[in-house]
């Protein structure tokens, strides 16, 4: 009984998942402009920049969208603070006012300026400008990007997924003071955590120095593996794969085996001992270049591509049901792209856990690298 009900639970959770993207196959004749907000897709060219739009971060949290029997473009969701840096200091309003506007008609005007968005990022018309201008390459000539500190959807996926993960575990550290064995969502917690302290931060860092990681070490791999699993549901969060986030990430193990680092390690990394003089200066280049660059960026490009590869196969997927429904009929194709869709979403839970591990682990490598000790004999 308890393994039909789990069974059921799964596949309620993979039926939502896919729910909202089966409206896209329904016909209508109702007009309506779909050129700012992606639409309703029909063909290759449109299934394409519907992928790179989801890909994006957003200024507002749309869950779906329709289109109203007068025809009329309707979202469902709500909007986000906007914080801009502009010519004239801090500037604050909510995203609602764009319109869901991406293409730079909608002005917004606030303290004496005027602000449209234009593929998702927010530019300053100049003073005399009524309309944006743009080249051949399509860039604005009238207005330039300002600095955004806006509250985005990541921004929200972030901070809810932060929050989440401080009840959690509060909550389980609150049990080990009064239980010996955690009891409720505790208890899948727990060989989690054993599992990173036992598996990744000790045999890479040592028994001397794993206690000092640890810490990171579990806030990332949960902080990843939860946020690649939300990033498979119908809340269209995109985190891990937006690359200035994994960059964050990577600057932040960088940081941390970068100061932690010992003179042992500084030393056969500046100037290596047991190679002849001539060729330490040029063996210093090259592992400065791969402890400051080569390193973070292989965690930030390894985790950013792995996470919107699998969101671009997903989606190309389940666009099979309105590209090729005149050849194998909407039914037909619609049930081909939920059973290929199915699969490939199994695989993708399993790699939201293998792309947390492996970050996790490449940083306790690059940590314990830096901290180990060296004997003379060595």
């Amino acid at each position: 009984m308890k393994i039909a009900q789990k069974t059921v639970k799964f596949l309620t959770i993979v039926v939502l998942a896919l729910f909202t993207t089966v409206g896209y196959a329904l016909e209508s004749d109702t007009k309506y402009d779909s050129s700012n907000d992606g639409g309703r897709v029909n063909t290759k060219t449109e299934v394409e920049e519907y992928i790179l739009h989801h890909l994006k971060d957003s200024h507002d949290f749309s869950l779906w969208s329709y289109t109203s029997v007068e025809g009329e473009r309707k979202h469902v969701g709500f909007p986000l603070p906007v914080i801009l840096w502009s010519s004239n200091g801090l500037v604050t309003f909510m995203s609602s006012e764009f319109h869901h506007n991406d293409d730079g008609h909608v002005i917004v005007e606030k303290n004496g300026l005027k602000f449209v968005k234009i593929h998702s990022k927010i530019h300053e018309l100049d003073q005399e400008a009524a309309t944006v201008s743009s080249d051949e390459t399509h860039h604005a000539t009238n207005a330039h990007k300002v600095l955004d500190f806006s509250i985005t959807k990541s921004v929200v996926g972030i901070l809810l997924i932060g929050f989440l993960l401080l009840f959690w575990f509060s909550r389980l550290a609150k049990q080990y003071k009064t239980k010996q064995v955690p009891t409720g969502f505790a208890r899948v917690l727990e060989p989690l955590v054993l599992y990173v302290r036992d598996e990744i931060a000790k045999p890479n860092i040592g028994e001397k120095h794993y206690r000092r990681f640890t810490g990171y070490l579990l806030t990332v791999f949960f902080f990843i593996w939860v946020l690649n699993l939300v990033g498979l549901t119908p809340l269209g969060f995109n985190v891990t794969g937006q690359i200035a986030v994994t960059a964050c990430l990577a600057i932040f193990t960088l940081v941390i085996y970068t100061f932690s680092g010992n003179k042992d390690y500084w030393m056969h990394m500046i100037w290596m001992p047991g190679v002849p003089v001539l060729f330490r200066p040029i063996l210093a280049v090259i592992e400065l270049i791969g402890a400051l660059i080569i390193k973070p960026f292989s965690l930030l490009v390894r985790l950013f591509a792995n996470i919107s590869a699998g969101h671009i196969v997903i989606m190309s997927l389940i666009a099979i049901m309105f590209t090729l429904k005149e050849s194998l009929g909407v039914v037909g194709a619609t049930g081909l792209s939920l059973v290929l869709s199915f699969f490939i979403l199994l695989i993708e839970i399993l790699v939201a856990f293998l792309q947390a591990y492996i970050f996790t682990m490449l940083s306790a490598l690059f940590i314990g690298m830096a901290v180990a000790e060296h004997s003379e004999a060595h």
